[in-house]
């Protein structure tokens, strides 16, 4: 297993994006798009400061096909990153886990 890590790419629309990926390169959340990399790095910055607390930066939620996933908000409410879809509200729960244990730590490597 590796280390965990924020991934910076650019999307089709040439916005940039990341993806931060747990330390067996599975990605457990995903941003929006962000229209320079400046900002897709406080992005990065914002998730590794909220992920930690679960208190209001989580909110949990069901999609309209029943699937499960989760946001997580920065502290002014602007959603920095959405989850997979899980099957189940536990798999979902252990998701908000992985992001609350990798995101603090995890590196960032530029894509582009």
């Amino acid at each position: 297993m590796g280390n965990p890590k924020f991934e910076i790419k650019k999307r089709k629309d040439n916005e940039f994006m990341f993806n931060l990926k747990a330390g067996n390169g599975e990605v457990i959340l995903t941003s929006e798009g962000y229209a320079s990399k400046q900002g897709c790095k406080n992005g990065i910055d914002s998730v590794k400061t909220n992920a930690p607390d679960d208190d209001d930066d989580y909110e949990r939620k069901v999609a309209s096909n029943g699937k499960y996933y989760f946001t997580l908000k920065a502290q002014n409410g602007e959603v920095i990153g959405k989850s997979e879809m899980y099957t189940t509200t536990s798999a979902r729960d252990k998701g908000i886990e992985s992001v609350q244990k990798n995101a603090p730590s995890a590196d960032t490597v530029d894509l582009i």
